[in-house]
C-alpha cells in the first residue's frame, strides 16, 4: 500500500503547536508517510518543527462541532515522552489528520519505515555497516588467541537464529560439539564469549538457559563446552538472572538449569531481575508518577518509590558487581543466562564489562559494546520497544530492558563523573533512537532479520554517525580521564538517584 493512501488530508492551515516550555505557534500542518511537519510561515525564519511518526505512543483526540465554531484538538504522546498538542480548526480535518497519524505510526513492515529512506549526504551505503565485526573484534585480541578461536558454525543461522553468524568459543571445542550443545539451549544460544580478562585470564560468557526439562536430561557437548571455559582452574560461577524458583519451575516447560553433579567446578547462583510485563509496568508508574503534578511532594515522592524503577536499577547494578567482583577479585570466570538469554544476560554482561573495562568506557568503546551485546547479540529491539510507557495496546513483548541499561549507565557516570568518555546527551539520543529512528540500527529482533529485510545494505548505522567529529564533540566528556581501575559501583540507596533526564519532565526540553 502506498503511504499516500493512509493519508486523508495532507496539510492543514492555521494549526497552534503547543508543547513545553514554548510559546503556543501557529502555522501549517503537514502530514507525510514518516513525519508530521510544522512550519511557522507567519513568524520569523525558524526551521520547521519535524517529528518521526513512528516515536508516536498513543493518539488522544477531542473535537468540538457547533454551529458557530468546527475545531478539534489532538495530543501526541510520544515514545521519547515528549508531549505535543495540536489545535486543529475544523472537526474533519481533526479527525482525517489524527486518522492518518494513527495509520502511519503504526506500519508493521519494517522495509516501509524510515531508515530504508533516510539518505544523509555524510553516510554512504557503502561504507561498512556497523563499527567491528566478530572477527575484527577477535583479532585484537591477541592474547586470547591461543585458548580461544571464532567459530562460524551459525554462518547460515542454522544453529541459532538469534545469535550472529560468528562467535568466539573455547579453542578445543569443534563446530560439531557446538553444533550439540546448541540443541540443548533454548534457542540455540549455547555459551559464547563477550569479555577477557587479561590480568587474570579469566571470561565473562553468555548463553540461554539448558533445557533440561522434568527429566533431567543432560547434553555431555554442552558439559563439555563449560568443562574447556575453567580448564586449569579450581572453579566457575553461573550467575542465573532467575531465582531459585523460577528456574525450578522452568524445567516444567522444558527449560532449567545446570546440575552440580553435572557441571562439576561450576557453582550456581541465582540474582533475580525482572523484565518482561514488570519492567514494562515498572516504567509506566515512573512516567505517570514523573508527570502527575497534582499531589504533595510527599506524595509524588511515594509514588515514584512504588513504581519500583530504583529498584531494578539496584538489583542490576548489584548483579553486575557480583559477576566483575568474581571475575577481577576472585579470578574465576563466569556464566550469565537468564531464560531466553536474550534480555537480562546481555543487560549483566554489558555492565560488567563497563565496570571492570576502560575501554568500553570510552565513546567509541562503548558504543562498541552496545553493538556487540546487544545489536549483534540478538536483543529483540522491534519486540521490547514496540511501544513506551504512553500506549494503550499491551504486548506479551514488551520491555524496556535497554532502557534500564541506559539508566544503569547514568547512574555509574555520575558515580565516577571523570570514567565514563561519553556524557549525558549520549544516553538522551540513544533512548529516543531506540524506539524511533532515522538509522537501521535498532530494526528487527536479530541479525538474521536485519539480513533478511535488507537493513544491512539499505539503511545506514547509528554508531557510524555517532562518531563523526561534530557529533563526537557533542557527545564526549569533557572531563574525562582515563583510568586502568574497575569502577566499583555503590548501590546502597543514597547512591542511587532519581534519573531526571529519563523523564517527562526533562525529555521536552532535549528531544523535541
Amino acid at each position: 500500500m502506498e503511504f499516500s493512501e493512509h493519508i486523508k488530508t495532507a496539510n492543514v492551515e492555521d494549526v497552534v503547536l503547543r508543547r513545553p516550555f514554548y510559546q503556543p505557534t501557529k502555522g501549517t500542518l503537514c502530514v507525510t508517510g514518516h513525519h508530521l511537519i510544522f512550519s511557522n510561515r507567519g513568524g520569523d525564519s525558524a526551521r520547521p518543527f519535524l517529528l518521526l511518526l513512528r516515536n508516536i505512543d498513543a493518539i488522544e483526540k477531542s473535537v468540538e462541532n457547533l454551529p458557530s465554531v468546527s475545531s478539534g484538538t489532538i495530543t501526541l504522546k510520544c515514545k521519547d515522552l515528549c508531549v505535543l498538542q495540536l489545535d486543529i480548526p475544523g472537526m474533519e480535518e481533526c479527525l482525517n489528520i489524527a486518522s492518518s497519524i494513527e495509520s502511519l505510526s503504526s506500519l508493521e513492515t519494517v522495509s516501509e519505515m524510515y531508515p530504508f529512506f533516510y539518505r544523509p549526504p555524510f553516510l554512504s551505503l557503502q561504507d561498512q555497516w556497523g563499527l567491528s565485526s566478530t572477527e575484527q573484534h577477535y583479532a585484537q585480541m591477541k592474547e586470547i588467541h591461543d585458548g580461544w578461536r571464532v567459530s562460524q558454525v551459525n554462518r547460515d543461522y542454522s544453529v541459532s537464529p538469534s545469535y550472529p553468524p560468528a562467535v568466539i568459543v573455547p579453542h578445543s571445542i569443534d563446530d560439531e560439539t557446538l553444533v550439540k550443545a546448541a540443541r540443548f539451549r533454548q534457542g540455540g544460544r549455547f555459551p559464547v564469549l563477550c569479555y577477557y580478562h587479561r590480568e587474570t585470564g579469566t571470561v565473562i560468557m553468555r548463553s540461554s538457559q539448558p533445557l533440561s526439562g522434568a527429566n533431567r536430561k543432560r547434553c555431555r557437548e554442552d558439559e563439555l563446552l563449560l568443562q574447556a571455559v575453567i580448564d586449569g582452574s579450581e572453579l566457575g560461577y553461573i550467575i542465573d538472572t532467575r531465582s531459585s524458583q523460577q528456574a525450578q519451575q522452568a524445567r516444567m516447560t522444558g527449560g532449567g538449569f545446570e546440575s552440580k553433579s553435572c557441571y562439576r567446578g561450576w557453582k550456581r547462583l541465582h540474582r533475580q531481575l525482572e523484565k518482561g510485563k514488570v519492567l514494562q509496568e515498572s516504567l509506566i508508574k515512573l512516567v505517570e508518577a514523573c508527570g502527575d503534578q497534582s499531589h504533595s511532594v510527599d506524595r509524588w515522592l511515594s509514588k515514584l518509590e512504588n513504581s519500583k524503577w530504583l529498584s531494578h536499577v539496584q538489583t542490576a547494578l548489584s548483579t553486575a558487581g557480583l559477576v566483575a567482583e568474581c571475575v577481577e577479585r576472585d579470578g574465576h570466570s563466569v556464566l550469565v543466562h537468564g531464560s531466553e538469554g536474550t534480555d537480562t544476560s546481555l543487560l549483566v554482561s554489558s555492565l560488567a564489562q563497563l565496570i571492570l573495562d576502560p575501554d568500553s568506557r570510552t565513546l567509541a568503546g562503548f558504543l562498541g559494546l552496545l553493538e556487540r551485546e546487544w545489536v549483534q547479540a540478538g536483543h529483540p529491539f522491534q519486540q521490547r520497544c514496540a511501544h513506551s510507557a504512553y500506549s494503550h495496546v499491551r504486548l506479551r513483548h514488551e520491555a524496556p530492558v535497554f532502557v534500564l541499561l541506559l539508566d544503569c549507565v547514568w547512574q555509574l557516570a555520575r558515580q565516577f563523573p571523570l570514567a565514563m568518555g561519553f556524557s549525558e546527551p549520549l544516553l538522551l539520543r540513544l533512548a529516543k533512537e531506540v524506539y524511533a529512528s532515522d538509522y537501521g540500527t535498532f530494526l528487527c529482533n536479530s541479525d538474521q532479520e536485519r539480513c533478511v529485510t535488507g537493513v544491512k545494505e539499505r539503511t545506514h548505522c547509528l554508531f557510524q554517525s555517532l562518531l563523526r567529529a561534530n557529533e563526537r564533540q557533542h557527545y564526549s566528556n569533557p572531563l574525562y580521564e582515563r583510568t586502568e581501575l574497575a569502577i566499583w559501583p555503590s548501590i546502597q540507596p543514597p547512591s542511587l538517584q532519581w534519573t531526571c533526564a529519563f523523564s517527562p519532565i526533562q525529555w521536552p526540553f532535549d528531544m523535541c
